[in-house]
């Protein structure tokens, strides 16, 4: 068996029209968060803040883009991850231990590497901030600079982003729920229960189904357990068949997800004042950026990298002859990208405005921008090297006229 083997055509077809939705969402995200920050870096600031803590309904508008929005984000993030381990090539336990493993070393060396440098600071809260992939965002790099990298990579990142939000979420759910309030959690299995029962039989009512998705949000969130954990629950109730609802919710939402729910996010979560956090110099400085930056563009390119090594190591399996492991390295370049989930975690360790977290979230931004840059330089150069493969590879007729360099 070969690692980052030859996908299925339909898998790798997929993929393709999935990485065309992401680039656009990943474009929304970033122009909303450089909107965040410079409003909230300008003579206007004050306006921004308030925009932010603006009550309606119960909660902050933030709040409501962390805690409402997202959960819209781990909704299709679950649909992705079920359909992978379901009806996607990773139903095969050979192929889907290698996301898997990678994804739990490009969390564990990460948090390892800012825990070493917080040891003595206090802030050991935000160990779990570098640990996070941010989808849209490394794929839509990926997607600019990766044309002619193999699709097998591509599905690689993608699942790994996928898990690694799985494993994040997870995390949400064990370390940063600070109270929880046993009944709210039961009551929230009923509704959860009615729309899996719903959906399962096909039903595709918006008037039946919403209600119930809402009713289990809200007692979620009631229960203490951060809401967006509700996303990934009713996802994983959904059926995953060819044109089910699955695929029927995954069409729906993926829009709404990367071209509003997380660009807005982004907007409110990314709006870190720097004056606040004493000035970029002083950022920069304090152990709580460095151990972000550090574990997101070091600890998860060693994580990722290392855990690959690993599986090859201790397994049958070995790299696909016609790749190399630069093409590995960029791709764990690109897990550094945290942004999203990691600005999320920030905010849920040490509160949102405080200084700290405008230090990790000074951090995320640092380390995602840095972290892409480096994989942009190193994808950049192994994408030319495939681009030639295509130019002098001919057409092979037995996988309908897609080159072969596409089928690896």
């Amino acid at each position: 068996m070969f690692l980052f083997g030859r996908g299925t055509w339909s898998e790798t077809r997929r993929i393709g029209d999935l990485l065309r939705t992401e680039t656009t969402g990943g474009m929304l995200l970033l122009v909303a968060a450089l909107i965040g920050i410079g409003w909230a870096n300008s003579p206007w600031s004050a306006a921004y803040r308030s925009l932010s803590t603006l009550h309606l309904g119960g909660l902050t508008l933030s709040e409501w883009s962390a805690d409402g929005l997202l959960a819209i984000f781990f909704f299709v993030a679950g649909l992705e991850l079920k359909r992978e381990f379901v009806a996607g090539d990773l139903r095969d336990p050979r192929r889907a231990a290698l996301p898997v493993v990678a994804a739990a070393g490009g969390m564990i060396v990460p948090a390892v590497i800012y825990v070493l440098i917080n040891l003595n600071s206090g802030a050991l809260a935000g160990w779990a901030t570098p640990t996070a992939t941010d989808i849209a965002f490394a794929l839509a790099v990926l997607a600019v600079i990766g044309t002619h990298l193999p699709a097998a990579l591509r599905t690689f990142l993608l699942t790994l982003a996928v898990v690694d939000d799985l494993l994040a979420i997870i995390i949400i759910a064990i370390f940063y729920t600070s109270s929880l309030h046993a009944l709210p959690l039961l009551l929230a299995l009923i509704p959860l229960a009615l729309f899996g029962l719903l959906v399962q039989r096909g039903v595709r009512r918006w008037w039946l189904l919403l209600p119930l998705a809402a009713a289990t949000w809200v007692l979620v969130h009631e229960s203490g357990v951060h809401a967006t954990v509700a996303g990934v629950l009713l996802a994983f109730t959904v059926p995953v068949r060819r044109f089910g609802l699955a695929e029927h919710f995954e069409h729906r939402f993926r829009p709404l997800s990367a071209g509003f729910a997380v660009p807005v996010f982004a907007f409110f979560a990314a709006g870190v004042s720097v004056a606040a956090a004493g000035g970029l110099g002083a950022s920069l400085r304090d152990s709580v950026t460095i151990g972000v930056i550090a574990g997101l563009v070091v600890g998860k390119t060693v994580g990722v990298t290392g855990a690959t090594w690993l599986v090859q190591r201790f397994t049958r399996a070995r790299l696909d002859p016609g790749l190399s492991w630069w093409d590995v390295f960029g791709v764990a370049l690109l897990g550094g990208i945290g942004f999203t989930v990691s600005l999320l975690i920030g905010e849920l360790a040490f509160g949102y405005g405080t200084v700290r977290d405008g230090n990790a979230k000074i951090g995320v931004l640092l380390g995602s921008v840095l972290a892409a840059l480096l994989a942009a330089i190193v994808l950049r150069v192994r994408n030319q090297h495939y681009r030639e493969l295509v130019a002098e590879e001919s057409v092979d007729s037995d996988h309908d006229g897609i080159p072969d360099v596409y089928q690896r």
